[in-house]
């Protein structure tokens, strides 16, 4: 039987969920508590237990959420302290953070945590938008927050933008995007609001108290962001993913190559050896499991060969760079012609995708113009 070769063998990245929140966003459907001192203290104890027992050396280390800034300095400090003494392969430690919660207090934390890449919740500069989407901060909150880390010492930060919000303007898009590209920053995310089942967003769509913008006026917003961002000088590199240039986020791209990385705290997911497994969704579960000495996993799935490989297809089609040949036969032990040999005529038929080629040599593929406004149908073709 065919083996995937690199699981076992790559340094995995790892991940921390912090999974506590101020107030709930009205569109986000990832697993999150309203933070609680107690709660959150109990669980950074957990957390801290936890690491002591991993090997010291990771790809990458990103602490996401949630919000991990909404946690009180002194407990913040108890985990960080222990995540000092490891070693990270690319550099990149990532902590995210929202603006109503970042004070230089905890700035100075992070940076003398090591932390060097700071990924800001904006969400949006505009108000009206923040308003409807239910944010606790300002969009002049959202700038000073940025202008705040500079000021910190942190050269290496990320902002997020929520784009397809009803009623919005391509006008009033542009006006964000130039805004954005403006400040300090080093890398923006780009993302269509979507509507979960399960939020407020949603329900609000179905008994219509919201009208959800079009297909063709998001996919116009989405091209607008590729072409704006690149006259502001940050390079896309992924579907949603725009950096200058080598600030890409490392334990990102990881993801995309579909590398090994371990995930702590609720809902976190790990993958390793090619097993697949997701810790229970509630933060006083996770910490009672833990202290009972009992499987934080909920769910665990063994993934065949031919499976691991078209999921490693499915998601490095969504870089820039797309599928080098070479690289996914050392990746996966698999050709990825032979192997996705039903996909790609549709795919090409639909202009989706392009060859790359050397000289007269076509040695992979990757997604044109078209194939990244249906980057979704396009992954899931080749799954």
């Amino acid at each position: 039987m065919r083996r995937f070769p690199y699981n076992s063998c790559m340094i995995p990245s790892l991940y921390i969920h912090i999974p506590f929140c101020k107030r709930r966003c009205i569109y986000c459907n990832f697993y999150s508590s309203i933070y609680d001192l107690d709660t959150a203290s109990s669980f950074i104890d957990t957390l801290v237990s936890q690491v002591k027992g991993l090997d010291r050396t990771v790809h990458s280390l990103y602490i996401g959420g949630g919000t991990p800034s909404a946690v009180d300095l002194k407990v913040l400090r108890r985990l960080l302290s222990a995540l000092k003494s490891f070693s990270i392969k690319t550099g990149e430690f990532t902590i995210e953070a929202n603006p109503e919660s970042i004070d230089d207090d905890k700035l100075k934390l992070f940076a003398d945590s090591g932390v060097n890449r700071l990924s800001i919740g904006v969400q949006s500069l505009d108000e009206r938008k923040l308003k409807k989407l239910g944010r606790i901060h300002s969009a002049s909150r959202a700038n000073e927050a940025v202008l705040q880390a500079r000021k910190a010492g942190f050269k290496n930060i990320g902002v997020d933008l929520i784009f397809g919000v009803w009623g919005e303007t391509l006008d009033a898009w542009r006006q964000e995007l130039r805004k954005a590209a403006e400040l300090p920053v080093s890398h923006i995310s780009c993302y269509e609001l979507t509507y979960e089942k399960g939020t407020p967003l949603f329900s609000a769509a179905q008994n219509k108290s919201v009208a959800p913008l079009t297909d063709d006026e998001a996919a116009t917003m989405y091209e607008t962001a590729i072409d704006s961002l690149g006259l502001g000088g940050f390079k896309q590199y992924e579907v949603s993913n725009f950096a200058r240039s080598g600030c890409e986020s490392r334990h990102n791209m990881h993801y995309w190559d579909n590398g090994p990385y371990i995930g702590l705290g609720p809902s976190a997911v790990s993958y390793m050896d090619g097993v697949r497994t997701k810790n229970v969704s509630d933060v006083k579960e996770y910490v009672k499991r833990f202290k009972a000495g009992k499987p934080m996993a909920e769910s665990s799935e063994k993934l065949p060969p031919v499976k691991m490989a078209k999921e490693t297809a499915a998601l490095k089609i969504r870089t820039k760079e797309g599928i080098d040949f070479d690289w996914f036969r050392a990746r996966t032990g698999f050709d990825f012609l032979e192997l996705e040999r039903r996909a790609l005529p549709k795919l090409l038929e639909n202009d989706f995708i392009k060859y790359r080629k050397a000289g007269d040599k076509v040695t992979g593929i990757a997604l044109k113009r078209r194939g990244f406004l249906f980057c979704d149908t396009v992954s899931s073709e080749l799954l």
